[in-house]
């Protein structure tokens, strides 16, 4: 498989369950300021979703390019906007939108995305992102989640990809042998933990036509190659499961140096703080570089994560730009 390395990816994050104003930037994070001028800067907000800008540099002949893609657009409508105002962040120069998988807490804000870029823009997305589905719980109760209306899309000028297997980016027909990131499609469920999702249910015929819906098959994760480091995995949700998303990224890149873990992990909530320990116990393992839980992680795994791996942590808020 022809992967190519980047020399390197800046990661800003967007939309995170946290904020923090005085957490401190490092040689990997740049944190967003606390004092613009002699006035307070304005804080990004924080809310129950996520969203990634990545911006690739590399040489591709005797040039150094660069590819701007976004990885899903948080759990508001304006969230990702408001947000990317107060980072001063350009969302006009994006090439590509990639969405993790379906769920309202990765897709809300896609239409005023959209709308803000004010051009066609190519989505890319698994089939299954478009399905109907539901929260069904263990009392009976029931709950709509928010979904993906192709229509509307179309109509803000999003070009919809609908992918389930491997694919590449940059997209440029001139330049056939340039894959810089790698999305891994459908992602194999191997582990014996790893469950998915089994609150959710899909439409079949009509809302009073329910079946369970586990795996989630649309979660989806990106894949870089940074020179002289390794894989940066950077996953949406995680409801794959993290490991499995790991293993699929060594197996499918034959590149067996992990150098970051980054995004959800899907480790909070009932049901899934149980698997804390089989996850951390597998990360020990694998032995990435740096491990940097976002969104759905929680903050019982982080924790643990802190408690037995302090050297390999770093804590995400919104705003924080990743450098490797």
């Amino acid at each position: 498989m022809n992967f190519q390395e980047i020399d390197s990816v800046k990661i800003t994050i967007l939309v995170d369950n946290i904020t923090d104003r005085l957490l401190p930037s490092s040689s990997i994070v740049k944190r967003p300021p606390m004092v613009s001028g002699q006035m307070i800067a304005k804080s990004p907000i924080a809310e129950h979703g996520f969203s990634a800008l990545l911006e690739i540099s590399y040489f591709y002949g005797n040039k150094i390019k660069t590819n701007k893609f976004l990885f899903d657009t948080g759990v508001s409508k304006d969230g990702i906007i408001y947000n990317s105002d107060v980072l001063g962040i350009t969302l006009q120069d994006i090439e590509t939108i990639i969405l993790s998988h379906g769920h309202f807490d990765h897709i809300s804000g896609l239409i005023s995305t959209l709308q803000r870029i004010k051009k066609p823009i190519e989505i890319v997305v698994h089939p299954d992102a478009f399905l109907r589905r539901w929260l069904v719980f263990p009392n009976g109760n029931k709950a709509r989640m928010d979904f993906l209306n192709e229509q509307e899309i179309l109509q803000a000028g999003g070009i919809i990809r609908k992918i389930d297997k491997i694919t590449f980016l940059p997209r440029n027909e001139r330049l056939m042998d340039n894959n810089r990131v790698m999305i891994t499609g459908q992602i194999p469920r191997i582990t014996e933990f790893e469950k998915g999702f089994p609150l959710q249910y899909k439409e079949e015929k009509n809302e009073f036509d329910l079946i369970p819906d586990p795996l989630v098959k649309d979660d989806q994760a990106l894949i870089m190659n940074v020179k002289g480091k390794g894989l940066i995995i950077l996953s949406g949700c995680g409801h794959a499961g993290i490991i499995n998303t790991i293993n699929y990224a060594k197996e499918i890149t034959g590149i067996k140096k992990i150098y970051s873990v980054i995004g959800g992990f899907h480790l909070s909530g009932e049901g899934y703080e149980e698997l804390i320990s089989f996850t951390i116990a597998e990360l020990k393992r694998q032995d990435p570089q740096y491990i940097i839980p976002c969104h759905y992680t929680g903050w019982k795994a982080a924790n643990e994560i802190i408690m037995t791996m302090p050297e390999k942590f770093i804590q995400t808020i919104v705003g924080s730009i990743f450098c490797f």
